[in-house]
Formats: C-alpha cells, structure tokens, sequence
C-alpha cells in the first residue's frame, strides 16, 4: 500500500495546515504511481498527483472552451440522423475502428 505522508516532500509546509496524508487502496492506481515514479520522469509522489491534476485541469478547461462548438457538432450529428443521413451501427464500427489503426499507427507508444 502506497502511503505518502505529507505532499510537501520537495516543498517543507509553512504549517501543519499544508500536510495532508493520502491513502491509495486500489492496488491498479499504486501501479500507475509507481510506473511513473520507475519511469524517472517524476521524483516524488507529489511530482505524479500534481501533474495529473494539471493535466485534468487542462482538460477540463479545453472542454469548457470547446463547449459551443462540441455541442454544435451534435446538433448537427443529430439533425443528420433525424434526416436519415446516419452510418448504419456496424459501418460505423468499422470506420472507427479502420481510424483507430490509423491513429495509433501514427502515434506509437513510447
């Protein structure tokens, strides 16, 4: 069980009020936490948490910018579909999929 006891470890807390004890229980998140400390790209627990929580952050906020056109494209997605204009469900998977390859063809893991 992976257990950090203060997420001020590179940052001493000014007071007690910065210290806060973390208890990770699903055994899945503690690998994810330790493959990225192994991968030597972070230093710290801490170093893990805040960059994921910044990548959340910036999720969230591309998605509260991207909202109106998002929700345009459904519209019109749905506005296609009421005029019969829709790709038959196992098409659809197909495409998806053949766009999958493609991408992940492109992007290779590292």
């Amino acid at each position: 069980m992976l257990k950090s006891t203060s997420l001020s470890e590179n940052h001493p807390p000014r007071d007690r009020t910065d210290l806060m004890t973390i208890q990770i229980n699903r055994p899945e998140i503690e690998a994810l936490i330790q493959q990225r400390l192994h991968s030597g790209a972070f230093e710290s627990v801490e170093d893990v948490l805040f960059d994921a929580l910044e990548i959340q952050r910036e999720r969230e906020a591309w998605l509260e910018e991207n909202k109106e056109a998002i929700n345009a494209k459904i519209e019109r997605g749905l506005a296609q579909l009421d005029r019969g204009e829709g790709i038959p469900g196992e098409q659809l998977r197909e495409r998806l999929e053949t766009d999958k390859r493609a991408w992940l063809a492109d992007h290779p893991r590292s």
